[in-house]
């Protein structure tokens, strides 16, 4: 597989790993093969090593002492506690958000809401959406917070919302309650809004793992 230049050959092996995943390839209790990914993506084992204490932080692997890394249990329970997580902690951004009132953030957010709704194709749709989290958790998330929203951003892959978000229009309502929630220093609203949200996209991947036969409803 070409290199993708400008991407860090770590974050290649953490979308390796996720997509593998998501496709089935790697199920729960599945060592992680390290000369398949080198060999695969054409790096050293320096960046997988960095890639899976990211993913083992993530809560994705585990390591066993002279054994490896192994994929974590992912079932529907998991990934809809991922999901549970994604939605209440961007809710904590949102809810502060509410709380401070700035003025020009209620100004981007009507803005990317209005691109939200213009949206043509899901690629769009879903670009413009992390535009809209990364002004909210870029503008009321410290450092520990950030960095809990990007591990959790680990099984939300771009590639898989480009392709498979197929209720943008659920969604919209969603962000547009968000930003009428923030703009009217509403935070209990703000923090409901992002766990709907998440709540949503939790049920749409679920949905297509099923149908991929990754995993079963429960």
């Amino acid at each position: 597989m070409p290199k993708k230049y400008g991407v860090k050959e770590k974050d290649l092996v953490v979308s390796y790993v996720v997509n593998s995943i998501l496709t089935g390839k790697l199920r729960s209790g599945d060592r992680l093969d390290r000369n398949e990914i080198a060999a695969e993506l054409g790096i050293s084992r320096v960046p997988i090593q960095e890639a899976v204490v990211q993913l083992e932080h993530d809560g994705i692997l585990a390591t066993q002492y002279h054994r490896g890394a192994f994929i974590q249990r992912f079932d529907a329970e998991v990934l809809r506690e991922h999901h549970e997580l994604y939605g209440v902690l961007h809710g904590i951004a949102a809810a502060r958000a509410a709380t401070a009132g700035r003025p020009e953030l209620h100004t981007t957010l009507r803005t990317l809401t209005a691109n939200l709704r213009n949206s043509r194709d899901p690629r769009t749709f879903h670009e413009t959406a992390e535009l809209y989290r990364q002004a909210v958790t870029e503008a009321h998330s410290g450092p520990r917070l950030q960095a809990a929203i990007a591990a959790a951003h680990t099984f939300i892959p771009p590639a898989f919302w480009a392709a498979h978000l197929d209720a943008p229009g659920e969604l919209l309502e969603h962000y547009r309650a968000q930003t009428a929630a923030i703009t009217a220093r509403d935070p209990g609203a703000a923090r409901a809004a992002c766990v709907a949200a998440s709540e949503v996209l939790g049920t749409i991947m679920l949905t297509e793992l099923v149908r991929r036969g990754v995993l079963e409803m429960s």
